[in-house]
């Protein structure tokens, strides 16, 4: 059966001689993995639609699910200036390493092709990147059903001031004072980060606009999000590595 979707590369693979495989967000048909053959070919028209961040217009033939093969292709938006920029082809990396793990093949795709959209687009804008992936990775936490409690406290459900308030990644959102003897590691926050981590749980990525955040609260917000990220999902990334190797010399 033929398809027509309209994608976004999240994954792309050497196959056999010359051939790739790439594997798809898509608007309506989830996640997709594509052949595409001869596309590492000298002069192969396909080149351009393999390469990582790219959007485009897909047409593939495929038989009862699995992998389809590839017929046709317009590219939409190339991301290039995404590819020749370190910092930001790591960042928008770590969306796709993470979207492409967290994504099943069977889910519709259109939320998760807005959100990773928007992601990419906010980073190719210069937006500040950690805000940026701080709040994709919100998003996939809630669309993962592990979005936070930030509001109330998650073991007695009261609502207490935010300077009594304690951030639980194992119990997946805030303790006040009374409550913290549930988890004693529970990390403490101050209410501006807490504050915009309330914000991220609120806001759609595609309706980010400028986020001015000091570089304190930007380290904190980093810090909560990555707690909340390896206790509630657990994966261990690629992408996420290579960031950490940038952090380490700053860069």
């Amino acid at each position: 059966m033929l398809h027509r979707v309209e994608g976004i590369v999240i994954r792309s693979m050497d196959y056999g001689e010359g051939n790739a495989i790439i594997t798809l967000c898509t608007e309506n048909a989830g996640k997709v993995g594509v052949l595409v053959r001869g596309a590492k070919k000298v002069k192969s028209r396909h080149a351009a639609l393999i390469q990582l961040f790219t959007i485009g217009e897909f047409v593939f033939f495929r038989n009862n699910g699995g992998l389809g093969t590839l017929n046709a292709g317009e590219i939409t938006q190339s991301h290039h200036s995404l590819r020749t920029d370190l910092i930001k082809a790591a960042y928008a990396s770590y969306a796709c390493e993470l979207l492409d793990r967290v994504l099943h093949e069977e889910e519709t795709g259109s939320f998760w092709f807005r959100q990773l959209s928007a992601c990419l687009n906010a980073l190719e804008e210069d937006k500040e990147p950690g805000v940026i992936l701080n709040v994709f990775e919100m998003k996939i936490l809630q669309a993962a059903g592990y979005g936070p409690e930030l509001n109330h406290c998650i073991a007695c459900g009261l609502d207490k001031p935010d300077e009594e308030l304690r951030v639980s990644p194992r119990l997946g959102g805030v303790l006040c004072r009374s409550c913290r003897h549930n988890d004693p590691p529970a990390m403490e926050i101050s209410p501006r980060a807490l504050k915009l981590l309330r914000l991220f749980a609120a806001l759609d990525l595609t309706r980010l606009g400028n986020v001015d955040v000091k570089e304190a609260t930007r380290s904190e917000l980093k810090k909560v999000m990555r707690a909340f990220m390896d206790m509630q999902l657990g994966l261990k990334l690629k992408s996420q590595g290579f960031l950490d190797q940038l952090d380490k010399y700053n860069i």
